[in-house]
């Protein structure tokens, strides 16, 4: 049976995906890789590709989406299947760019917990009643990766690569998902990856923001599980 690798978002770990573990396992072999050690994405996708089965499928939420679509460009042959949540396949824009850096400095002078309530993990989640668990979920995650994570997370998202060309380029069967509320990666950058995409499927769940795996676990175990269903 395929492997399936799961890569987590920024400042987050495997418990992003932990309800789709729980649901999967025993299924599926699963693995996810921690996106820690490297400040660049083709640094952190050569380093998956070190450490990964010969042939696997390969899931990536917000930055472990733009992780896997650089795994994918240095390695196509070895995706047997890819899935996309969440995520954006553009190089950075200026702007948001220029963003980063205030938040880097704060985060250099001792305010990661600030800079990840107060900046970041408010605009990630569509109102509900499983905001405040999720919110609280993602500040330990990101508090146990520490400062030194999000500089190197920052600068590797800053200065990643445009990925269309390498989406276009891919057929085998993808899986394109967000929250219908994600105000970080649009629902529009994920139609133009299905756009792209030449054997895709999008799917877009209600009442879910940034990260749908923890918000509406069980529609997206549910989609993940058909997107796998003939491994």
């Amino acid at each position: 049976m395929t492997p399936l690798i799961l890569l987590p978002g920024m400042m987050c770990d495997a418990r992003l995906f932990g309800p789709q573990i729980d649901a999967l396992s025993g299924k599926v072999p699963m693995m996810t890789f921690p996106l820690c050690q490297h400040d660049s994405v083709q640094e952190l996708a050569a380093d998956i590709l070190r450490n990964a089965p010969p042939v696997f499928a390969l899931a990536g939420l917000s930055m472990g989406g733009i992780v896997a679509m650089e795994v994918l460009r240095q390695a196509p042959e070895r995706i047997e299947r890819l899935a996309l949540l969440d995520t954006n396949p553009m190089a950075e824009l200026p702007d948001v760019k220029a963003r980063r850096a205030p938040q880097m400095d704060a985060v250099r002078e001792g305010r990661l917990w600030h800079v990840m309530r107060d900046e970041m993990k408010p605009n990630y989640l569509a109102d509900g009643p499983r905001q405040g668990a999720v919110l609280d979920l993602c500040m330990e995650m990101a508090t146990g990766l520490g400062p030194q994570v999000f500089l190197r997370q920052s600068q590797a998202l800053m200065d990643r690569p445009d990925q269309r060309a390498t989406l276009a380029a891919y057929t085998g069967p993808a899986l394109v998902l967000c929250g219908q509320e994600d105000g970080l990666c649009p629902v529009e950058r994920h139609q133009l990856m299905h756009d792209l995409l030449p054997n895709s499927v999008l799917y877009v769940i209600d009442g879910a923001g940034h990260l749908p795996t923890l918000e509406k676990p069980n529609e997206t175990t549910a989609a993940l599980a058909r997107w796998l269903e003939d491994i």
